[in-house]
Order: structure tokens, then C-alpha cells, then sequence
């Protein structure tokens, strides 16, 4: 069993806690996400799964073996790393060969003539020949084992990178922003790549990556971090439409999520001049002491046309089959929460090429059935059970 279990996970630089008081499970075979913004922790983190940075405090479980006090080489982890970290001297095969060659290492492996000869037949053996082959005809590196590399592509080097994981066929595959260097359309296919090989290869994938695409697309959970702590941790699903402050709900989706200022009342919730009844999974706020709020709504809830909120056209993206519409609404600033999480202008996906001109007057409406609510210090608001089921 590979499943991971961080308690209380602590990391301290200089005073400050680059990790605080982490603590998730991963299910064996899992594929979990690190997702951030640059110095949040994530990095951090996955250091200290692999035993690269000291835990300081906490523990780290392996299945059933406590690991945070394990050397790295003792907690049967592969990492991949940002830069690939390829021996430019050596040639693919090597490359992928070099942790198996590793673990017969003997201390006159150092000897330029004796450790050579060494290595080589450690290389030739039909078991690695068999297992580095066929490892490169699952990364289509087959023809190039005999290369260097310098002649390779960025996508065929990290590739490599990833076979001289898989070789060690580990418990744990830990990846640090693998992808970061490669241009988008690299990136598309490498991602398909490693889902793929998560498939087929098993083990349980640790990934960090700053960009939320790669984690919804590839994650089956995500730890979503800021500032050393966990804001949240559940499946892409999950985090996407039931976010748990206004920073989940602002950095997961593309466009961002809108924060509306808005205020709760006995008659529905009011936007400026206008009033909407609460949608039912919200009603029940209805019964509580009126108070301010921010509306949560995804822009493809939002529709030009004839709606209840009036505005003007700020700018208009066009993304090829759909318009990012961005609107000043009339009856109210930006919207901010305590937290700095800003709405900015209120954006609207409409489909098609949109002919809107910035300055043009619309009218927005609002779909309701999806919306969150957020105090105006960030944190969501959930309606208790309770009351919801009456």
C-alpha cells in the first residue's frame, strides 16, 4: 500500500512557517494535486514527502511506515524535478538505467576503468535491458536511447526525466511543476502523457503545479494552498462549485469567479436597487438577521439581455468560440472581501463573437441555482442542514 498521511505537517524558515500544521490522507493510487500560487508552500511540502527538507514538526506515513525520519533513499519515492536534472554526459539509456545502476552502487563504482566496466554490465543485464525498453516504448523514447539530451526536445527530456522515475517502479511518484518549462501546446500533450502513465503504471503521484488547469485536469483530489496552509482539499468537482472562501472561488475557474456586493433579507437578496429571491438551497438565510454579503457566481450563470442588473460594457476578449465579457455594474464598486480577494469588473462568457462595444449599456441576469455566499471577511457561508431540510 502507497497511501500517504501527513499529521500536522510543519515547516519553519527563519521564522516563518513555510508549512503549517498540514494534514490530509492519500489514498494509494491516488493522484493528488499541489496547487498554489508561487510561495505558498507546495514545493516546500512535496520536499518533505521525498526527505530533501527536514520536517519541523508533524508526522509522515507511508502506508504503514512512519518515513519523516527516513533518509531519502529509504522511502522508495521517485522525484521528478522542474529542470528535468538529466546527465548531459550520459546517453538516454544511461539515463534511465543510472537508479537501477544506483542500487548496486559499491565504492569502487568511483574507479574510472573498474566501475565503467561495472556499470555496463549492470546495464546489459537481460532484467534492466528488458525493463528499460520497455519503459521507453511506453514514453516512445525507443528511438532515441542511444542520443544524448543535448539533441532531444523539452518535451523528449522531461519524458526521459519521467522514465528513470518509473524504472525505480516506486510506491510514490513526486513531480515539482514538471511541465513549467514547456510551451502550451507541449504542455497539453505531456499532461495527457503522465495521466496516462498513471494509469498504466499504478503507484500513487504527488504533482505541484501553480497552474489550475493541470490540476483539474489530471488531479483525482487537490490540496489548494496559500500562505503555508490548506485552504481546501477535496476533488476538482468539489473545490470548483462548493469553494470554501473567496480565495478557492477566485483562483479555480477561468474566468474567475464574480463576487457580487450584496445583502441578505427577509424579501431575497438585494443588488443595488434590485431584489431576488433566494434559490432553495439558499432560502433558509432568508430566515436569519438581515446582513451583508458577497454573491458567488460563476460567469456562465450570468446573461446579457433583458436582466435585472444594469452596467456598462468595460472590455470584450474574444477567445474563439465564446466572448469574455467584462461589465461595471451601476450600483456598486468592485467588489472586496477582507481578505483581498477583489471581483474586479463582473465578467459574462457569451457564446460566439461578441459585438459589444466597451461603454455600451447592458442588463444583466443572474442564474441563482449554483450561487455561493461568502461573509465579507472571505469565508463561506453554509446554510445549516437543519433549516435546509425544512
Amino acid at each position: 500500500m502507497a497511501s500517504i498521511s501527513l499529521k500536522g505537517v510543519t515547516k519553519i524558515f527563519g521564522g516563518k512557517k513555510a508549512a503549517n500544521q498540514i494534514t490530509f490522507d492519500v489514498a494509494d493510487r491516488e493522484f493528488l494535486v499541489l496547487l498554489g500560487p508561487s510561495g505558498c508552500g507546495k514545493s516546500t511540502l512535496l520536499r518533505m514527502l521525498a526527505g530533501l527538507e527536514q520536517v519541523t514538526s508533524g508526522e509522515v506515513h507511508v502506508g504503514a511506515r512512519r518515513v519523516d525520519t527516513l533518509p531519502p533513499s529509504a522511502r522508495d519515492m521517485a522525484f521528478v524535478f522542474q529542470s528535468y536534472a538529466l546527465y548531459p554526459h550520459m546517453t538516454v539509456r544511461r539515463n534511465i538505467t543510472f537508479p537501477l545502476i544506483m542500487r548496486e552502487h559499491r565504492w569502487w563504482f568511483h574507479l574510472p576503468l573498474i566501475g565503467g566496466i561495472a556499470k555496463r554490465r549492470i546495464e546489459q543485464t537481460p532484467a534492466v535491458r528488458d525493463l528499460v525498453e520497455r519503459t521507453a516504448r511506453t514514453l516512445a523514447l525507443t528511438e532515441m536511447l542511444d542520443q544524448y539530451p543535448r539533441t532531444l526536445s523539452g518535451g523528449q527530456r522531461q519524458r526521459v526525466a519521467l522514465g528513470r522515475a518509473m524504472v525505480r517502479q516506486p510506491d510514490v511518484f513526486l513531480m515539482d511543476e514538471p511541465l513549467s518549462n514547456l510551451d502550451a501546446k507541449l504542455r497539453t500533450s505531456m499532461r495527457a502523457e503522465i495521466i496516462k502513465l498513471h494509469r498504466e503504471v499504478g503507484g500513487t503521484f504527488v504533482y505541484v503545479t501553480h497552474d489550475q488547469i493541470e490540476a483539474m485536469t489530471m488531479g483525482t483530489r487537490i490540496a489548494l494552498m496559500r500562505d503555508g496552509v490548506v485552504q481546501q482539499f477535496g476533488t476538482p468537482r468539489e473545490i470548483y462549485t462548493d469553494p470554501a472562501n473567496t480565495f478557492v472561488a477566485r483562483f479555480i475557474g477561468t474566468p474567475p469567479m464574480n463576487l457580487i456586493e450584496a445583502r441578505i433579507e427577509p424579501r431575497g437578496l438585494v443588488i443595488g436597487k434590485a431584489v431576488l429571491p433566494l434559490p432553495g438551497h439558499l432560502a433558509a438565510l432568508g430566515q436569519q438577521a438581515a446582513r451583508d454579503v458577497l454573491l458567488g457566481i460563476r460567469p456562465h450563470a450570468l446573461g446579457l439581455g433583458n436582466g435585472v442588473l444594469a452596467g456598462q460594457v468595460a472590455l470584450v476578449e474574444h477567445v474563439g468560440a465564446e466572448s469574455i465579457v467584462s461589465i461595471k455594474l451601476d450600483h456598486a464598486n468592485t467588489a472586496h472581501s477582507d481578505d483581498g480577494e477583489s471581483g474586479d469588473d463582473v465578467m459574462v462568457v457569451v457564446q460566439g463573437y461578441s459585438d459589444l462595444r466597451a461603454g455600451q449599456p447592458v442588463h444583466l441576469s443572474l442564474d441563482l441555482g449554483e450561487a455561493v455566499l461568502f461573509e465579507r471577511d472571505g469565508q463561506r457561508i453554509r446554510v445549516p442542514a437543519l433549516s435546509r431540510a425544512a
